[in-house]
């Protein structure tokens, strides 16, 4: 089995991503907010990679969820926080989605077989599930502006932490894994201990933190708080039970 970690959205090729198993990561903020969103009651999920997209989609009881440049989109219901989303009004609810990164992510993904939302809230349950799937993955890091962010690769670093243990000891399969998938691995190791410490420092920290955000810093650094697994089904992203093979 290979482990394949693309830096950011504008390095994924097609073909890269075609009937494998994708993992796609945005860390501050678009999967860890769609995840807490899921947790609190969210029916599902659609993500677009346009505000004119999200608009369109819109009917009665669906509300509009995300941000530009961080911010909340005028018109919108919410905006790109873990926090706006976590009270009743939620529940039950569809909710259309757009942001910066993440979302455009997810939409380039849609030729895999299997799409993953992770963060480090639940990198160890979409661990579970993509391993029980036993194919290829590749591990998305949605990035800023195409550029790579040091917390996607932390992620894809957690990620492939808990991968390696779960092949290992259910099926005895040491997977194949890219340079920079050790990279991020090596890297995940060196600051899991200072997880939040590591997400003010980056870039994408310092930024969100000068906005007024460092709240929301704090909560998407935490480790397996959540045992979700969001998946892409017939275009929406659904909560799912970690699979129970293992």
């Amino acid at each position: 089995m290979e482990i394949l970690v693309i830096p950011s959205v504008n390095e994924a090729r097609m073909d890269d991503l075609a009937n494998k198993t994708v993992i796609v990561i945005d860390v501050l903020r678009a999967t860890s907010t769609m995840l807490t969103a899921l947790a609190h009651g969210c029916r599902a999920i659609i993500p677009v990679e346009t505000v004119l997209q999200a608009k369109q989609l819109q009917q009665p009881g669906y509300l509009l969820g995300g941000e530009r440049a961080c911010k909340k989109i005028p018109g919108f219901d919410y905006g790109n926080s873990p926090f706006e989303y976590m009270d009743d009004k939620i529940t039950g609810k569809h909710l259309i989605m757009t942001t910066t990164n993440g979302t455009r992510a997810i939409q380039k993904s849609l030729k895999a077989s299997t799409i993953i939302a992770a963060s480090l809230l639940n990198g160890k349950a979409c661990a579970k599930e993509a391993a029980a799937l036993r194919r290829d993955i590749v591990i998305l890091c949605s990035g800023t502006q195409d550029i790579y962010s040091l917390e996607d690769g932390i992620c894809a670093g957690q990620l492939i932490e808990e991968l390696q243990d779960i092949l290992l000891s259910t099926g005895g399969i040491e997977p194949e894994i890219n340079d920079l998938g050790l990279s991020m691995l090596y890297a995940y190791r060196q600051v899991q201990g200072n997880m939040t410490q590591a997400l003010l420092n980056c870039s994408n920290g310092k930024r969100l933190s000068k906005l007024g955000f460092t709240d929301d810093i704090i909560y998407c650094s935490r480790l397996n708080l959540i045992d979700l697994v969001p998946i892409i089904q017939d275009g929406k992203l659904i909560a799912t039970p970690v699979n129970q093979f293992i």
